[in-house]
């Protein structure tokens, strides 16, 4: 037996035997009877020991993932215990309301729970997988590819930028094909009875057809629009005959080496149906933009799920298509009828039907395609109004829970994926039920201070432990509640919906490239407004509370800190609800690469970036210029696109002498050129790996707390402004 056989089987004895410790402790936890003071005393020092094993784990050493299990475990049971000791001890009311409040908030945490405990099985061993390329393969091994960009009413502009790109992958030209499908001038749309409309559907057919003549791709549309984005990608799919297919939306632009670095898992194992790769966002989507204006430091909503979500989903072999960014096998694809269509989300409806066929998919975790977030929150509302739906369709029609040909552990990672998005129904819970005891009186938690502190606190904090241990690099804290919180109301409504009619959702298409030339408040802020002024009638009713009604103030402090709690995450989320204006076209991206401009006249000036988009750059010169940059000159650099160096031609916006840095705008003057500037600014994935690996850093939780903190006040006030000069303009 090999020293590496036996050092596997030594770390999985000692894995094995944190599992046998952990459980003991869990079984102690729930069966031992204790009063509320020995559980308070018992739940700090498990809080204590979990503090202690989480800090392990940040090292890397040979008893990391054991630490990583006694964590997991020991906080699981602190949940369960506190889900047993409520159901036995809590759940009564003095009438009929009550008792109906105290059901709802129970449910509510039953189901927080369940996505809780889902969300530790899933994320307990993220699987990190090696980067393969083509090298080790001759070119006739390489299957053909078919890169299919579906698009509904995206510009011309956003569509020539992805073409442009997918056209320069790194991979064998005579297997290569690339696809524009315009569901945008379709036949039913050229002839509809709205004659402008008709005539919009017309222009779009005509420039789009010259835009792929022009650039060498293919057009493809069809007669009808049926089935939405999936009845597009199937269309084409009769159309071509590529082995792999490569999904890519309107504005996902892939960088060189995309195909370089996934089609290899397709060659090695032909079980494997699927390669899904991340979802990179370029630019802020409102709350990074309006809330944080931390896009280049805090991890994106996109790197929870990405980074953390679909490695441990890929360990249980769960990982499933995002719709785009992933290549698929045609021959997969065919077993199932293409592209499936019974839901709005096809991406992850099509995962589970190759799974539970018994097909295989891979995550590669490396960001390669850079795509566009919604630019308004109203935009954001709509996408994830759609997800929603989507995957309670899934849940409601193809019940992944009783699928016998999928394992159990697929089946808990498909439930923790669709589950989560039903989180409506619990936080809308979770911000009325202190309205109902401070406004109307009803009793929803029948609880002493003194079991609180012993059972409620303690599970509450190794819940939050748990998720710092599991997302602490890519969430950071109070993060997650507020995507929720403002989220909520509105797809609470759309999810009831499907409840009701499983197969009414239709395909919405997401809004990208909007327009934000001034500074507004978003038309969806009355809900909130209305939410802000019940939490904070309901703090001073609270207040009245606390001093009239002694016999009842332990129950009151803490409904009050929890209606607190809300209100102050409600008066920080105004801030994302002031849409600021955004002047440029493209975000801009910090770039590091080393660089030089080059003038009509021979001068050379050395520098490097500060930042780039496939509009312009800014550069750090490295010294001060003895003569003036001229205004037109040409920045020389390495594209890894190309593999070669580049000279772009540029147009200087600003001189800062000071600073010693020049503001460029790109000036392309021909085919050639516009190609350059495009895989020169966008064809490089080291880029996006080394910016997502700069902001996925993980911050001490009370920093998180003090930053939500520091900018809940200021919105309040802005609104309130805003409010009054778009009054006065009436």
């Amino acid at each position: 037996m090999s020293e590496r056989t036996n050092a596997n089987l030594l770390a999985q004895n000692k894995i094995i035997f944190s599992i046998i410790l952990s459980f003991a402790c869990l079984a102690i936890l729930l069966a031992a009877p204790m009063d509320s003071s020995a559980q308070l005393l018992s739940a700090c020092v498990f809080l204590v020991g979990m503090a202690f094993a989480t800090r392990e784990t940040t090292f890397y050493h040979k008893y990391r993932h054991v630490f990583r299990m006694f964590t997991l475990i020991i906080g699981i049971a602190l949940t369960l215990r506190y889900l047993i000791w409520r159901s036995t001890n809590t759940l009564t009311a003095p009438d009929l309301l009550s008792l109906i409040a105290v059901w709802a908030l129970f449910l509510a945490e039953i189901y927080a729970a369940i996505t809780h405990i889902l969300g530790c099985l899933v994320n307990a061993f993220p699987l990190i997988r090696p980067e393969l390329d083509l090298s080790e393969f001759d070119e006739e091994q390489l299957p053909s590819v078919d890169i299919m960009v579906p698009s509904y009413n995206e510009s011309e502009d956003i569509l020539e930028i992805t073409l442009r790109s997918a056209l320069m992958l790194h991979y064998p030209k005579n297997k290569l094909n690339v696809h524009l499908l315009d569901d945008g001038g379709t036949l039913q749309k050229r002839n509809q009875s709205d004659e402008n409309k008709a005539k919009e559907a017309k222009d779009r057919f005509a420039d789009l057809n010259k835009l792929c003549i022009r650039l060498g791709v293919q057009y493809h549309t069809r007669e009808k629009n049926e089935f939405a984005k999936a009845g597009n990608v199937n269309s084409a799919i009769e159309n071509t005959n590529g082995d792999l297919i490569v999904i890519l939306d309107a504005d996902h632009v892939p960088t060189a080496d995309f195909l370089d670095k996934t089609v290899p898992w397709m060659i090695k194992n032909e079980k494997v149906f699927l390669v899904q790769t991340p979802h990179f966002m370029a630019n802020p989507d409102p709350v990074e933009r309006n809330y944080f204006s931390a896009f280049t430091r805090m991890p994106s909503e996109n790197d929870m799920f990405y980074g953390t979500i679909q490695k441990g989903l890929d360990y249980w072999s769960s990982s499933f298509f995002c719709g785009s960014a992933a290549v698929l096998r045609r021959t997969h694809l065919g077993l199932v009828g293409g592209i499936s269509g019974d839901s709005i989300t096809e991406d992850a409806e099509t995962a589970f039907d190759l799974h539970k066929l018994g097909y295989e998919s891979v995550y590669v975790d490396r960001p390669m395609v850079s795509g566009l977030a919604t630019e308004t929150f109203d935009g954001f509302i709509v996408q994830r109004m759609r997800w929603a739906q989507g995957m309670t369709q899934i849940l409601l029609l193809k019940k992944p829970f009783l699928e016998s040909r999928l394992s159990w552990y697929q089946r808990a990672g498909y439930m923790s994926s669709i589950l989560f998005w039903l989180f409506p129904f619990s936080r809308v819970v979770f911000m009325l039920m202190p309205l109902a005891y401070l406004l109307l009186d009803l009793q929803v938690y029948h609880a002493s201070l003194i079991e609180i502190l012993a059972f409620a606190v303690p599970h509450v904090v190794a819940t939050y432990m748990i998720s710092t241990l599991l997302f602490g690099r890519t969430r950071w804290p109070l993060v997650s509640e507020l995507y929720e919180m403002l989220q909520c109301t509105f797809t609470l409504k759309a999810i009831i919906k499907v409840f009701i009619k499983p197969r009414e959702p239709s395909f919405v298409v997401t809004p990208k490239g909007e327009s934000l030339d001034k500074t507004f408040i978003s038309p969806l802020s009355n809900v909130f407004y209305w939410l802000t002024a019940l939490l904070a009638i309901a703090n001073v009713a609270g207040l009245y509370r606390l001093i009239n009604e002694p016999l009842t103030r332990d129950l009151t402090v803490v409904v009050l800190l929890w209606n607190s709690f809300n209100l102050i995450m409600m008066f920080g989320l105004l801030s994302v609800l002031i849409e600021k204006k955004q002047i440029r076209t493209h975000s801009r991206l910090p770039a590091f690469d080393r660089m030089s401009l080059l003038d009509s006249l021979g001068n050379s000036f050395e520098g490097h970036l500060l930042d780039l988009s496939v509009g312009g750059a800014k550069i750090q010169l490295a010294v001060t210029p003895t003569i003036k940059v001229s205004d037109t000159p040409k920045l020389v650099g390495w594209s890894e696109s190309a593999q070669a160096k580049v000279i772009l031609p540029c147009n200087v916006k600003q001189v800062d002498e000071e600073k010693k840095q020049v503001r460029l705008v790109f000036a392309p003057k021909s085919e050639q050129q516009m190609n350059e500037v495009i895989g020169y600014s966008l064809g490089d994935s080291n880029r996006w790996k080394s910016f997502q690996r700069r902001r996925t850093r993980e911050i001490p939780y009370w920093y998180g707390v003090k930053h939500v903190l520091k900018v809940s006040m200021k919105p309040f006030l802005t609104h309130i402004y805003l409010g009054l000069k778009q009054y006065n303009k009436k």
